[in-house]
């Protein structure tokens, strides 16, 4: 099942280069010289403090401290989010409040480069246990990646949050073909709007110059003139752009769904209410979006990784309600736990968890629906597709 939720600008650094002296017309008559050679450089000085303190010896931990510090490490999980601007920071950092239990149960948000660079850090980053993705980067690691047996190594747990695709442009900027050939901003390399970015553009047949910034650098550059736009995956709204000033007459374009989109993307729409001064009111801007996935690393069943990672499943999954309330993500009251993700497996353990549920959980129909209908608005056949795989999960009969 999908759900939908709802910053900082910066400003670009100028290099000044010093003006380099002009020179005449080469005269070959002219004999230069060889220049002197250059003494060689002396080892760089180490403060006589420094010294000293690399010659004393380590002090060993105590055996209170050593238990203490097994203590600070045994359930401490590392969960991968992105950079401030983006939906996953939040998300990250709700759970790292809403889980935390001291010794028992400690979550470590992390600043990462986002969906793409967070898979990456969950199979090779030392102290990442849990990442935050977008499903749609399943495809690059199978196929361009090559990353054998990634469906098993690769599990989610949850599906979260709907990313909405945003494509923010200047204001001479009135369709998606008018990007041809311009400078458009794609934020960092390993982010959701890189990669997904460059899909949407792909399929709709645009070749735009990609230009791999920070988006709130990328939002001066297009102040500037230095960029036609941007794209810019997250939940809605987005603090980063719902705070734009109307003055700079920025908008978006609209990107409608269709069977182009149909694998990893439903339909969504931008409207006044989420942007008030990118979009006017009573209007609306066709877009897509994409599932947000909360993943984990299938580790061996009885490895430490595992072990710490059930934890924190349990711990969520018995939790879950806290986070629906204030003060966390309001996008936290769409999501639902046995929602499944086309193409993805889920954790093993937290598929226990959801079976042992069901036998004892009763169904809100009606809520079952609605949200079908907010994870793919205007789409029946989808929404349709969703409430039957929620009803076949939970065991309960299809009523309508």
């Amino acid at each position: 099942m999908r759900a939908v939720l709802s910053g900082a600008c910066c400003l670009l650094a100028v290099l000044l280069a010093q003006p380099v002296a002009a020179q005449g017309p080469f005269d070959a008559s002219v004999k230069v010289e060889a220049p002197p050679p250059v003494p060689p450089r002396s080892p760089p000085r180490v403060p006589k403090a420094a010294k000293e303190a690399a010659k004393e010896p380590k002090q060993p931990l105590t055996g209170e401290e050593q238990a203490r510090a097994a203590r600070h490490n045994a359930w401490t999980i590392g969960l991968a989010g992105e950079l401030p601007e983006g939906s996953f920071a939040h998300y990250a950092a709700d759970l790292a409040k809403a889980l935390d239990d001291g010794e028992n149960l400690r979550v470590l948000p992390i600043m990462s480069y986002g969906a793409v660079g967070n898979v990456l850090d969950l199979l090779y980053l030392n102290g990442v246990d849990v990442v935050i993705t977008y499903a749609d980067v399943l495809d690059h690691f199978k196929n361009a990646e090559k990353i054998a047996n990634l469906e098993r190594r690769l599990n989610y747990i949850i599906p979260m949050f709907q990313g909405d695709f945003h494509l923010l442009v200047r204001p001479e900027i009135k369709t998606v073909q008018d990007l041809a050939g311009k400078r458009v901003g794609f934020d960092t390399p390993g982010s959701g709007a890189n990669y997904t970015g460059a899909i949407v553009f792909d399929r709709l047949g645009v070749k735009v110059e990609k230009v791999l910034v920070n988006n709130a650098l990328a939002l001066e550059a297009m102040a500037g003139g230095e960029l036609a736009g941007l794209v810019h995956i997250a939940a809605k709204p987005n603090a980063l752009l719902a705070r734009l000033a109307p003055e700079l007459g920025f908008h978006f374009l609209a990107v409608a769904y269709s069977d182009k989109f149909r694998d990893y993307y439903v339909p969504a729409e931008l409207t006044s209410a989420d942007y008030p001064s990118l979009v006017a009111e009573g209007r609306t801007v066709e877009t897509i979006s994409v599932q947000a996935v909360l993943a984990v690393h299938n580790a061996p069943p009885d490895s430490d990784r595992t072990r710490r990672s059930v934890r924190f499943v349990e711990y969520l999954f018995d939790r879950f309600d806290k986070l629906r309330a204030a003060p966390f993500q309001p996008g936290w009251k769409e999501m639902n736990l046995a929602g499944t993700i086309r193409g993805w497996t889920r954790f093993p353990p937290a598929q226990a968890m959801l079976d042992k549920a069901r036998a004892r959980a009763s169904v809100d129909v009606a809520l079952a629906r609605a949200q079908a209908a907010r994870a793919a608005p205007g789409d029946l056949v989808e929404q349709e597709r969703l409430f039957k795989e929620f009803m076949q999960w939970s065991g309960q009969p299809k009523r309508p």
